[in-house]
């Protein structure tokens, strides 16, 4: 490409090479029927794997089966089709190779490689700008990127797909440890480092925990690991049975607390009938949003203080080996969960001392290490990424619903600046929508909100065309 290309205006510019970025490119390049050119902004050096993705160890394994993990929805077995022509699985059939929970490097390489099949057809060009973008602002007809080494990008479309942003520890002292006493659970190799004979604690209970849990155990961590949260509630296995065949519309029409009473009476039907209680939660799963949407302000709030906690663990589960493992690691005493509010963590005597209440009781924990696993950050007023605090400073975004993520126009994803006004150049994807969808991080939802957002680029780019 050369230097006069690269200084044109982008037709449309990405900001964020993980999945959701990832595949709004794909799908740009796929539907492209004429020149279009799309700016991707990822500064790691590799694409699709963001915070999710990016381990490459096997025994962190996808949540889901693969036949669910397809990144095109017009083509649901493709990531399957993927594994079995990269003879991943080879002994295997189809039929189970998509019922697997396969490791999640595969669908980082599995991104990658659909990337580069469809740069290579099609009118349309992607150029990766292995830079941050830190701030945009206005520029006569388009958007003007500010990157980290200090060039400037101009777009006529702008798509946020910064990824998910992690949640600072909420342990008073935690900032100040040495950077050896403690890791984020997305720090992968950072995590297996701190294996050894002295015990780890992690703060947090949800699939961050089970990750990091299982990246100590293979890295050899000998020593207890101690787990901390509010609730003490740890995922929930997937299990194999007979699908659940009650009508789930009426949901919608229910309040909260009456909907909390269907699932539990469907629930104890399920169970006389030999059903598993995960098949009456598979029947919701079409429906998450809508169940979100359908809700009032007032019983959405309810559900964040009362309920989200039971709805994450019974919602978001994982692959029943998995689950096994963690069981094995409680009854054996070498995993143990704490139901615990903590007060503060310091380093004395060559040991971090933990404290905290336990059951209205005063509890110390000698630690080797800590791991911060306590999940996303979806609190707008949290979110660390400089552009999006700049966007929210500037009034060119504000806070979405009861403060999570950022407001976008529910029916299209455009971004909403201070007055509620949406940008008509501005689309959103990710987690930064939970305040609007709840339900959208999981890649069935990423990849309708990636496709939606490159055609909307790619039919803008046609009507703009003489």
């Amino acid at each position: 490409m050369t230097d006069t290309a690269i200084q044109q205006d982008a037709d449309l510019a990405i900001i964020g090479g993980g999945a959701a970025g990832v595949m709004t490119a794909l799908q740009a390049l796929r539907h492209a029927t004429q020149p279009l050119r799309v700016l991707l902004f990822e500064p790691a050096s590799a694409l699709g794997q963001g915070i999710a993705y990016a381990t490459p160890w096997p025994e962190h394994l996808l949540n889901v089966p693969a036949a669910r993990m397809s990144a095109l929805p017009a083509e649901p077995g493709d990531f399957v089709d993927y594994l079995m022509q990269a003879g991943a699985f080879a002994v295997e059939d189809r039929a189970a190779v998509g019922a697997r929970f396969v490791p999640r490097h595969y669908f980082a390489t599995y991104l990658q490689q659909r990337l580069a099949e469809a740069m290579d057809a099609g009118p349309a060009t992607l150029q990766v700008v292995p830079q941050a973008v830190l701030a945009m602002q206005r520029d006569d007809d388009a958007l003007c990127l500010r990157l980290a080494d200090g060039g400037r990008r101009r777009a006529r479309q702008v798509v946020l797909a910064t990824g998910n942003n992690v949640r600072s520890m909420p342990v008073p002292g935690a900032d100040v440890l040495a950077l050896d006493r403690v890791a984020e659970a997305w720090d992968y190799e950072g995590v297996r480092l701190l294996a050894g004979e002295r015990a780890v604690g992690i703060v947090g209970s949800g699939l961050s925990m089970v990750d990091s849990v299982l990246g100590l155990l293979h890295a050899g961590q000998t020593g207890a690991i101690h787990v901390y949260s509010r609730h003490g509630l740890m995922p929930l296995p997937h299990a194999h049975g007979q699908a659940a065949s009650y009508d789930p519309q009426p949901l919608l029409a229910m309040t909260l607390r009456q909907r909390l009473r269907a699932l539990r009476r469907h629930a104890r039907e399920a169970a006389a009938a030999g059903i598993p209680w995960q098949s009456v939660m598979e029947r919701i799963r079409p429906l998450g949003q809508a169940l979100w949407q359908s809700l009032g302000a007032a019983d959405q709030r309810r559900f964040l203080r009362h309920v989200v906690r039971q709805w994450d663990t019974h919602r978001h589960r994982i692959d029943a080996g998995v689950h096994a493992r963690l069981q094995a690691a409680l009854q054996s005493g070498q995993l143990q969960v704490h139901r615990a509010r903590l007060h503060g963590v310091v380093e004395a005597d060559g040991a971090l001392q933990l404290s905290g209440m336990v059951r209205g009781k005063a509890g110390h924990w000698p630690l080797g290490a800590l791991v911060n696993a306590t999940g996303l950050e979806t609190g707008s007023t949290g979110l660390r990424n400089p552009l999006l605090r700049q966007l929210l400073a500037q009034g060119m975004a504000r806070p979405g619903p009861h403060g999570l993520g950022l407001d976008v126009a529910v029916h299209d994803a455009r971004l909403c600046d201070a007055e509620g006004n949406p940008h008509a150049d501005i689309a959103v994807l990710g987690s930064l929508r939970i305040g609007s969808l709840w339900e959208t991080i999981a890649v069935p939802e990423l990849r309708q909100q990636a496709e939606y957002a490159a055609c909307h680029a790619v039919r803008e780019r046609q009507a703009a065309m003489p």
